[in-house]
């Protein structure tokens, strides 16, 4: 068995909060459990785990610019400033 550990941080990489998965969850468990701990902030980097339009969206309506590269598996690639991520 293993898990998986979803965290928000500062822009210094200091951890904010976090929420504990098990391993076969989906990371979009993880990402819906900490929306509301989302600083305010003026982008998120988030993993390809976190590729989902209604998440873009959630973090967008926080004011959010959402910095998430799109899984490779995708026809039409996701924009994401490549610098930044």
């Amino acid at each position: 068995m293993n898990t998986k550990l979803h965290a928000v941080t500062d822009a210094e990489g200091r951890p904010l909060s976090f929420f504990m998965t098990a391993g076969q969850v989906s990371d979009y468990t993880g990402a819906a459990a900490l929306l509301d701990d989302l600083p305010k902030a003026q982008w998120m980097l988030g993993d390809r785990g976190y590729d989902a339009e209604w998440y873009r969206d959630a973090v967008q309506a926080k004011g959010i610019t959402p910095c998430i590269p799109g899984r490779k598996s995708l026809i039409i690639p996701v924009k994401y400033d490549k610098r930044r991520y």
